[in-house]
């Protein structure tokens, strides 16, 4: 190839090119010139490193290229600009359109336990079925309150958090099972219900109380909403409405996945409270405000935030862009 030749007869092409690239608006023609001399300019390119290899004309020529491609394509926008959108917008829509799901759940939890802890601290026979007499006793007046005590602080609430950090995304990702979720619930349930039914039965329940409801008002919370997200989930293939059932599940799973970095982030809240207040020396009255500070706080996050942006046109989904191309339909 005699590139200089080549140059010569294509440099007006590529200048053109260039020009359009750097532009800042574009006419619906120059869109479309700049497409067509995108598309020989790649083939222009091609041939000069196929047969001159790499040189300054072929660098410059991809550097316009490269310019023009973005121009039609867009940029990755940057994380941290779409931090404000996330938590602002997106987050706060998905935990609101869980909000029935998440009370429903925490009713019936509630009920559960309730009936659990009173068959347990009503019924001799079945308390005894739990263990001798001698290790219920240590278990209610010192195994129950040495647990929040027995390691550090930092690194109790770190332990903590990673559990139940874990346990929220296992609810939301394998909540399509529609088994995964309800499984979860009766054991969380059960074992409340079990360990009040033991205290009560020893005449400890404001023990009981003084120490799970600082941190487990947010904690057992952030796990409802999890437990909500998953069950939604699994309804939308079940129930897609008018959409399909892919589309659904790709619209729903999108949207309330990002319901497992929000309870990440109020189940490490909820493991400060319960490595650093829970143990504490401060009053009880205290330690169960600060606990309902906190939850207090993601409520109203939840269903004051979530409703302004719903009622914006936010699901908790991915942009339109981001989220790729829709099924195309008539009418």
């Amino acid at each position: 190839m005699d590139l200089d030749a080549y140059t010569a007869a294509h440099s007006a092409e590529w200048e053109r090119l260039a020009s359009l690239g750097k532009r800042r608006r574009l006419s619906g023609r120059e869109a479309d010139e700049l497409i067509d001399l995108y598309q020989s300019g790649a083939t222009d390119l091609s041939a000069i490193k196929t047969l001159a290899g790499s040189t300054a004309t072929g660098d410059r020529l991809s550097l316009a290229l490269a310019t023009a491609r973005l121009r039609f394509t867009g940029a990755g926008a940057n994380i941290l600009s779409q931090l404000p959108r996330f938590f602002v917008l997106q987050l706060p829509a998905a935990l609101y359109r869980i909000r029935w799901l998440v009370l429903a759940i925490a009713v019936a939890t509630v009920i559960v336990s309730t009936l659990y802890a009173v068959w347990i601290a009503g019924n001799p026979d079945v308390l005894a079925n739990l263990g001798h007499d001698a290790q219920l006793r240590k278990y209610v007046e010192h195994d129950f309150i040495d647990y929040y005590s027995n390691n550090p602080a930092a690194s109790f609430s770190g332990q903590v958090w990673t559990n139940n950090a874990w346990i929220a995304a296992q609810c939301i990702a394998f909540g399509i099972t529609g088994v995964y979720v309800p499984y979860v619930l009766i054991q969380n349930a059960i074992g409340v219900g079990t360990a009040a039914g033991v205290m009560f039965a020893y005449g400890r329940g404001d023990v009981m109380f003084s120490y799970i409801l600082p941190h487990g008002m947010l904690e057992l919370t952030s796990v409802f909403v999890a437990a909500a997200a998953g069950l939604r989930i699994f309804w939308a293939w079940i129930a897609p409405g008018a959409r399909t059932r892919a589309q659904a599940l790709a619209e729903d799973g999108r949207a309330l996945f990002t319901v497992a970095i929000g309870c990440a982030i109020t189940l490490f809240v909820s493991g400060l409270i319960e490595g650093f207040v829970t143990p504490s020396t401060l009053p009880v009255w205290v330690k169960i405000a600060i606990g309902a500070l906190a939850l207090a706080a993601f409520l109203a996050y939840m269903l004051v935030l979530g409703r302004r942006a719903v009622r914006a046109g936010e699901t908790g989904d991915l942009a339109e862009f981001d989220a790729g191309a829709r099924r195309v339909v008539a009418g």
